[in-house]
């Protein structure tokens, strides 16, 4: 990163004033990204294992597979996907709150018996399935914001703390180096007077 700056005291002033800014805020912005790391970590696991929970439900689904050729799937309908806006660690994401289904009554006389049980059966894939997209939705939230997050750190880290550093350092002995400069044309003027007032 190339910094723009001048050689003069509010040049310098505006430089530290920045890094300021960038050395204060920089503990802040790590502890935010070992939060994202950590909830990161939980929401893998948790898609993990809600994932091989469905897959075990689909199991016992496909074994009653003969079944549901007779089942009538208009009986069972998601009517509504309740679901609300959770911060964590700075991040905005969609946590699911309820599934909402309406059952269409049905016979119980002329229906199989299974029926009943077929419909919680269903509901219960039809939750964990949209349980899972809001757990993708989440994981890929978070995974956005703490790479972001990575990148915010690495760029202070290993960018701009050390440019600001370096454009301090260099305005500092260029107004040294100028003031030195200044010192021994006084003196050289100096020693002229007082020799020529000798002479």
């Amino acid at each position: 990163m190339a910094l723009t700056f001048q050689y003069n005291k509010t040049s310098l002033q505006n430089l530290e004033k920045q890094l300021k800014v960038r050395v204060r805020a920089l503990p802040t912005i790590k502890n935010k990204e070992s939060a994202l790391r950590v909830e990161v970590k939980r929401a893998k696991d948790d898609l993990k294992q809600l994932t091989e929970q469905f897959e075990q439900s689909m199991k016992a689904y496909d074994q009653m597979l003969a079944l549901w050729g007779e089942f009538d799937t208009t009986l069972l309908k998601v009517e509504d996907v309740k679901m609300t806006i959770k911060k964590i660690a700075g991040v905005r994401v969609p946590l699911l709150e309820k599934v909402e289904f309406s059952v269409k009554p049905f016979s119980l006389f002329s229906s199989p018996v299974w029926f009943s049980d077929g419909i919680t059966q269903l509901k219960e894939l039809a939750q964990m399935g949209i349980e899972q997209e809001f757990m993708v939705q989440k994981l890929g939230l978070l995974e956005h914001a703490r790479k972001k997050t990575t990148q915010k750190v690495n760029l202070f880290e290993k960018v701009q703390i050390p440019g600001y550093g370096d454009a301090i350092r260099k305005i500092k002995r260029f107004m040294e180096d100028e003031e030195n400069l200044s010192k021994s044309a006084q003196k050289i003027v100096k020693s002229r007077q007082e020799a020529e007032s000798e002479g």
